[in-house]
């Protein structure tokens, strides 16, 4: 299975939620904090076999972001940026701020009610995460689990 995952207040915050500790060099790099369980999600669900993208709608570079997964230890398979989202997009009759579809991606995450009700009219599968939500990797899981049982 194909999940993407946001970054903004999804999985990169400075205040919304606990984060993963960094180390020196993280540091002095500049590398963002990540979402605290991403590390431990990441490494579960390629585990599993599922792929792992990023699908972002901030102009980040993808090299900028796979480095930054790289430095704490986990790999992304792929990875969407609004340059990339833009450019695919305007080959389609529709304009949306995310279209998983379009990428072959099974499942999104992220924080967006905006991106769910855009998952409800295009017909792609979400999972919303609240950053007040210190379970959100089983909540993760647990929808996982649902739709591959539909």
């Amino acid at each position: 299975m194909i999940l993407s995952f946001d970054l903004d207040d999804t999985l990169i915050s400075k205040s919304k939620f606990r984060l993963e500790k960094r180390n020196l060099l993280q540091r002095f790099l500049g590398v963002e904090f990540l979402r605290k369980g991403t590390i431990d999600l990441f490494k579960e669900l390629k585990k599993q076999k599922h792929q792992i993208y990023i699908y972002t709608t901030s102009f980040r570079s993808e090299s900028r972001i796979k480095w930054m997964f790289y430095s704490y230890g986990i790999s992304v398979d792929f990875v969407i940026n609004q340059q990339k989202h833009q450019k695919r997009i305007r080959k389609t009759n529709f304009n949306c701020s995310k279209f998983p579809p379009m990428f072959h991606i099974d499942i999104h995450v992220d924080d967006s009610i905006g991106v769910e009700m855009e998952g409800r009219k295009y017909g792609f599968k979400t999972i919303i995460i609240s950053d007040k939500d210190e379970n959100w990797t089983q909540t993760v899981f647990n929808t996982i689990r649902l739709i591959k049982k539909m």
